[in-house]
Formats: structure tokens, C-alpha cells, sequence
């Protein structure tokens, strides 16, 4: 008597369950293409911002952690780099990498249209040397008008006197990644009154300005510097002195570390007594 509505209820039970299997499954499944997507993404932008790989036609496809590389390089050494590169996305546990080396393979030569790995290197080195022409307790860098397109730096604006373009362009061309530099900085004594005053705001501002902050910015302007091994120094300042000690390789490079140093807003002298090479 009862069996009719059982049987309905087993049935729609039955389809049910079926049909929550089918939106897991699809749910599973819509996961997965995201994940593979997400890797994907992360390592084509690494070999995009890598210099050694970015201007090779590499291609990436990847499922279910199952990394697929195809392109072609000029040396065996670019193939093992993306290999590791995609092993090293967090989830990728296999690699097939078709990728063919070929020694008479030429990159693509730098277009009208700069790649997104170019455009990401100029931007680093721009705001590098805005940063240095800000930090400057002799350079006004809000004023100036820094542009880079490939490495090459273009400085424009006005400076107070030579003296200030020249250290505008010195601290510009020892940045990390400047190819060269192009200093249009006009020297226009009229607006001297202007700039004098922020440069008195500023080194009153220097009055108060922490050791911390200025241990942080020598530390960073070394880094952000070419010809200065950064890293190799260490920075420590007490009420606007200070300390550089550590190994440099030369007497140029150890100069040039002491320069910068005492360019920094808020630097009243260096002691570089334990800075030797």
C-alpha cells in the first residue's frame, strides 16, 4: 500500500543524489581550471620580468599541477631556468618541457611597444632615482621630471645651480639597471628664491628627522646604486652620523659609498673608518 510513495522517494533520492554529485563534480572541476589558470599566470609573468627568458616566445599550459612548456631558447641554461622557474610555482609537481634549443635563435629586438617586463624595469628604475632625488639633502627631485624607457634615463626640470644638475645626473647614473642618461635639466638661477625656501623647509625637517629613517634611506640608496655592492655594507646611525663598515672591492667603490651617504637628508657626516676593501 505504501509502496508507491517509497519507490517515488528512493527515486527522487536517487536524482538527488546524482544531481549534488554532478554540481560537485562541476564545482571540482571549475576549482581545477582556476588553479591551472593561477599557475599559469604566475609563471608566464616570472619569465616575462626575467631578463634571461623574457624576450624568448615561451608558452605555458598547464593541468591538474602538470606544468607544459614549448618555445624556443638560444642555450641549454634559458631551458633549465624555466624548468625550475615553473617547478618553483607553489602546486607544480611535474614539468614536460618542450621548450627547443636552437643556437641560431634570435629574440625578438626591443619594438616601438615595450614588453610588460620592460615596462615593469622602467618603472622600478624610475621611481629609484625619484627616490635618491627625494632622500637628497643637495638635489630638489620633487621638481624634476624623471623618464625611462629601456634602462635609458631622461632628466628634465630646473635646477638652482650646475653644481645640482651634475650631482642629478651622477645620482641617476648610478642606479641599478640605468643603460644611460640624459640630463635636460636647465639651470635657472631665477628660480632660486623658490627652491631656497623648500630647502630650508627641508633642513629643518632635517632637524627632526629619526636615525631610523636615515639609516633607511643610505641603506636603500646604496642599494638601489650599480656600482656599489650594498648588501656588503652595514649602515647604523646615531643623531645624524653615520656609520658605513663592512668590505667593498675597491677605493672608487668605497668612495663612492661615503658620497651617497652623505647626500642623504638628515646627514650630518659619515664615519667610514671600519668601511675597507
Amino acid at each position: 500500500m505504501n509502496r508507491q510513495p517509497r519507490t517515488l522517494f528512493l527515486a527522487s533520492a536517487l536524482a538527488l543524489a546524482v544531481a549534488t554529485g554532478s554540481v560537485g563534480a562541476m564545482a571540482a572541476t571549475a576549482s581545477q581550471e582556476v588553479t591551472d589558470a593561477r599557475q599559469e599566470s604566475q609563471i608566464w609573468t616570472t619569465y616575462a620580468l626575467n631578463p634571461y627568458l623574457r624576450a624568448h616566445d615561451l608558452k605555458v599550459s598547464v593541468a591538474s599541477g602538470k606544468a607544459t612548456l614549448t618555445g624556443h631558447v638560444a642555450e641549454d641554461v634559458n631551458k633549465e631556468l624555466a624548468k625550475e622557474i615553473a617547478l618553483g610555482v607553489k602546486g607544480i609537481g611535474e614539468v614536460d618541457n618542450q621548450i627547443i634549443v636552437d643556437s641560431d635563435y634570435q629574440p625578438a629586438k626591443p619594438g616601438a611597444e615595450r614588453s610588460f617586463g620592460d615596462t615593469i624595469d622602467d618603472a622600478s628604475i624610475t621611481a629609484a632615482v625619484k627616490a635618491k632625488l627625494m632622500w637628497s639633502k643637495n638635489a630638489d627631485g620633487m621638481t624634476t621630471n624623471v623618464d625611462t624607457r629601456y634602462g635609458r634615463v631622461t632628466l628634465r626640470g630646473a635646477v638652482q645651480s650646475a653644481e645640482e644638475r651634475d650631482l642629478a645626473g651622477r645620482l641617476a647614473n648610478n642606479t641599478r639597471g640605468v643603460v644611460s642618461v640624459d640630463n635636460q635639466l636647465q639651470v635657472n638661477p631665477a628660480q632660486a628664491g623658490v627652491m631656497q625656501s623648500g630647502k630650508r623647509a627641508a633642513n629643518e625637517a632635517g632637524e627632526v628627522i629619526s636615525d631610523s629613517w636615515i639609516t633607511t634611506k643610505v641603506k636603500s640608496t646604496l642599494m638601489y646604486s650599480s656600482n656599489v655592492a650594498g648588501s656588503a655594507i652595514d649602515v647604523s646611525t646615531a643623531k645624524g652620523v653615520v656609520s658605513l663598515s663592512g668590505r667593498v672591492s675597491s677605493g672608487s667603490e668605497r668612495a663612492l659609498a661615503i658620497e651617497l651617504a652623505q647626500n642623504v637628508r638628515g646627514v650630518k657626516s659619515v664615519q667610514s673608518r671600519e668601511l675597507t676593501y
